[in-house]
């Protein structure tokens, strides 16, 4: 063998292994280490008090086992555990509410908070000594899980007993914010304070902004990530995904809902009922191949939509074979759901004038409620589009993003 050639291997060993150390060094880990991580490796704040678990199937540990059982298994005594919407087990559809049940597994009373004030969650915080919310949001402002915390907060604070947020990922990101922020006169279950359909935050983070607005204020105390920063991607956490409710089944689909969790106001179905909530969208007057061509035509970013049929076997026209089209998200990063899920409303009424409708909710449409102000629907009704509407949010947009700098907990 030639001189140089032997002497070559020892270079080529040290470029390899400077790859490898460049490829597998803590610069590069993308594993992100949250809230409930945290206080498994450090359990004292919580040992020897009586603890109340607020939580769901997304409160794994990261060798998913759930956190209940982690918490158990390093000496927490959890004494209740609390759900939100869907319940604690994850089964309930939109609205349902599971009630209680002692687990058979653990012996452990389970008690669903959905729907209740801060004054009726007080009686149930009687038998704990402290609050533990660790639950996956989906960074949408009519999500109700946030809510189901912020009532929890206020029942804490009028119980004087300190409640802890073990925070996770916004999946969709820690940046971009999009959508009205809700206005007064517009709360309710799927909206209570002024933030944005998207709003871009942690739990924690909106934890924060939540206690400084609510009236009996809690003894707060976020747990924060290591490792996650606001252009992360869900992918790059190398944490699972466990879906956080029965029509949220995917990355996408949350990535989808800020803009197309709009379709629920109108008498479009939203794809509940089919494999693809959120994705598929149409009604028995839609001629699939006229929506499709009409939304294309937009140039919307980072989605394709193709004419697509389905039959729901629940929800909106449960049992009837449906018109409309399927969204093929193309690029996550760039897809924009507010501005996707308006254009679908406006090209769809202006195709169906005469079949298209706003449903309500009681005496308010229900549109209202989900965008938080009466303006979308009335500026699609005077013919604006949707890059017109969406254009005229940048004002609030801005002043809400000044507003949440103060709660912004990772860069």
């Amino acid at each position: 063998m030639k001189k140089w050639a032997v002497g070559i291997f020892p270079v080529i060993g040290m470029v390899l292994a400077g790859v490898l150390f460049f490829c597998f060094s803590d610069k590069n880990d993308k594993t992100v280490v949250t809230g409930l991580e945290q206080v498994l490796a450090d359990p004292e704040k919580l040992q020897g008090k009586r603890v109340g678990l607020i939580t769901n199937p997304t409160g794994i540990a990261s060798d998913y086992r759930h956190g209940l059982d982690a918490l158990l298994a390093r000496g927490i005594r959890v004494t209740k555990v609390f759900g939100p919407e869907h319940g604690i087990r994850g089964t309930e559809q939109a609205g349902e509410k599971p009630g209680s049940m002692v687990d058979p597994k653990t012996k452990i009373g389970f008690e669903d908070l959905y729907g209740k004030t801060p004054e009726e969650i007080v009686p149930l915080f009687r038998e704990v000594d402290v609050l533990v919310f660790d639950l996956q949001d989906i960074g949408t402002r009519y999500y109700t899980y946030i809510y189901t915390m912020a009532n929890a907060m206020e029942a804490a604070g009028i119980s004087h007993k300190p409640f802890y947020v073990l925070d996770r990922p916004n999946p969709i990101g820690g940046k971009r914010v999009e959508g009205p922020v809700l206005k007064k006169g517009y709360e309710s279950s799927v909206g209570r304070f002024p933030i944005p359909l998207r709003h871009g935050m942690t739990v924690g983070e909106l934890a924060l902004l939540f206690n400084d607005q609510i009236k009996n204020k809690a003894d707060l105390h976020v747990v924060r990530m290591k490792g996650w920063t606001r252009d992360k991607t869900y992918e790059e956490t190398g944490l699972p995904w466990i879906m956080p409710s029965p029509n949220i089944p995917t990355l996408l689909t949350a990535c989808a809902y800020p803009g197309l969790g709009l379709i629920e106001g109108t008498n479009l179905s939203e794809g509940r009922g089919t494999t693809r909530p959120f994705e598929l969208i149409g009604a028995p007057y839609i001629r699939g191949w006229e929506l499709a061509a009409a939304l294309n035509q937009e140039g919307l970013p980072g989605v394709f939509f193709r004419e697509a049929y389905f039959t729901p076997v629940f929800s909106k026209y449960e049992g009837e074979t449906v018109g409309g089209v399927q969204l093929h998200i193309t690029d996550c990063d760039r897809f924009d759901p507010v501005l996707t899920g308006i254009a679908i409303i406006e090209k769809t009424g202006k195709l169906y004038p005469g079949k298209f409708a706003w449903v309500k909710s009681g005496e308010r449409y229900w549109i209202d409620l989900l965008a938080g102000t009466d303006q979308l629907r009335l500026l699609i009704g005077e013919g604006k589009s949707a890059k017109e509407i969406v254009r005229q949010w940048n004002d609030e947009l801005n002043k809400f993003k000044e507003i949440r700098k103060r709660y912004l907990l990772y860069k």
